[in-house]
């Protein structure tokens, strides 16, 4: 039997250190700008691309980790930097994935890339999924892809909205329906290229938080891509509706808890973002407690912060290791029966919220000022219960899987 460790070794601790000087030398000092200006850092974008940061071969080391720690552990740390411009830099990702997962080698090699563009000249993409009303209700998608046999091309028409990057991306890949009797079942992923006509902007988001991340609504107008843009391919499809008609005639709950099954293995990722931003925070409510005198003495001296502050480091890492056991166990391909995914995803994302909200607390007034990072990261905090499923989307998921 192998030995059992939290330990990082230190193939890690180097990768750790070295995203934690980008974060705290790059990241940091921009971030009050960009949350201010709402826009895209291009600047901070450019500069992760040229050390190796923002680029495919980064993220693919990470997520192939076989400890299951990388994603986790980069995630940690580059939204520890700031949760805004971290977004920017691994918005992309999500697109990446979303053709690593579902596309052809030929379609990887060729998509992929231009996702990411170069160090000179950087490129970003956009996953479309989301809805107006198509959140977590996803089996709710009225975006269509109808097939033009005649040309090979596929039409797709709806509205996605909440896309990082929507809009401004070089590739979007984009969810539609192809079958609506199969639920999220019948849905397919496309690829749309670069100035396909038919694509636009729709409303660009002003956020309550994550302002340095471009957040907006993408139309899609008779838009036609080749078939060779549909992830997978065709046949590839065919195939799988049919499987799918037929576990549907069989029993339509298993068709719901495979796709289920899909969003569980992504949300530690989107836990340990939270994890990041709570630890950020702490930082800071901490530092301040220390060297902030009232009455003659330090303030963490007073057991009332002193105790705040106690909690918060020990939610911290509760957070931490939910977080990184769903890493592990998705990577060593172990079931998450329990739903330890929505588990490690609602702990820590509702954690950051408590523990920024506390930070400002420690703070007093200086924490409810924009001249301390506390109340950024409070108001960045807020996505972590919202995207990637509702925290109530994830008890639900949560007390489904305890009543089998």
């Amino acid at each position: 039997m192998g030995e059992f460790t939290l330990e990082l070794n230190e193939d890690q601790k180097q990768v750790r250190d070295w995203l934690h000087g980008f974060a705290a030398d790059v990241m940091r000092p921009a971030a009050a700008e960009w949350d201010e200006r709402e826009e895209t850092p291009w600047p901070i974008i450019q500069e992760a691309a040229k050390i190796g940061i923002y680029s495919l071969d980064f993220y693919a080391q990470q997520f192939f980790d076989p400890t299951g720690l990388g994603i986790p552990m980069a995630m940690e740390e580059l939204f520890w930097g700031d949760a805004g411009i971290a977004l920017s830099i691994v918005g992309t990702g999500l697109a990446a994935v979303g053709v690593l997962a579902n596309g052809t080698e030929e379609q990887i090699g060729t998509w992929v890339p231009q996702m990411y563009g170069d160090a000179n000249d950087v490129k970003v993409a956009a996953f479309c999924s989301s809805e107006p009303d198509a959140g977590s209700d996803v089996a709710s998608m009225r975006t269509r892809a109808v097939y033009d046999e005649a040309k090979d091309e596929w039409v797709l028409n709806g509205t996605k909205t909440w896309a990082t990057n929507g809009g401004i991306a070089n590739v979007h890949v984009v969810v539609a329906v192809v079958d609506a009797e199969l639920g999220s079942k019948g849905h397919a992923s496309f690829i749309v290229p670069p100035n396909t006509p038919g694509l636009s902007q729709g409303q660009k988001f002003q956020k309550h938080g994550i302002r340095a991340s471009h957040t907006a609504e993408v139309v899609l107008e008779d838009v036609r891509v080749p078939g060779h843009c549909l992830l997978g391919g065709k046949d590839k499809l065919d195939e799988r509706l049919a499987r799918a008609r037929e576990k549907a005639k069989a029993g339509g709950e298993r068709v719901k808890n495979a796709a289920m099954a899909t969003f569980e293995a992504s949300r530690p990722a989107v836990g340990a973002m939270a994890v990041g931003t709570a630890r950020a925070a702490y930082e800071v409510a901490l530092d301040y407690a220390r060297t902030r005198v009232q009455f003659g003495r330090p303030i963490i001296e007073n057991q009332g912060v002193a105790f705040q502050l106690a909690d918060m480091a020990t939610q911290i890492d509760a957070a931490r290791l939910l977080v990184w056991r769903a890493s592990w166990m998705a990577t060593a391909g172990k079931p998450f029966t329990a739903a330890e995914g929505s588990m490690s995803k609602l702990y820590a994302s509702e954690v950051a919220k408590k523990v920024t909200a506390q930070a400002i607390q420690i703070l007093g007034g200086n924490g409810y000022t924009r001249e301390y990072p506390v109340e950024r990261m409070h108001r960045d905090a807020a996505i972590y219960t919202i995207f990637e499923g509702t925290s109530e989307i994830q008890r639900m998921v949560i007390s489904r899987a305890l009543a089998k």
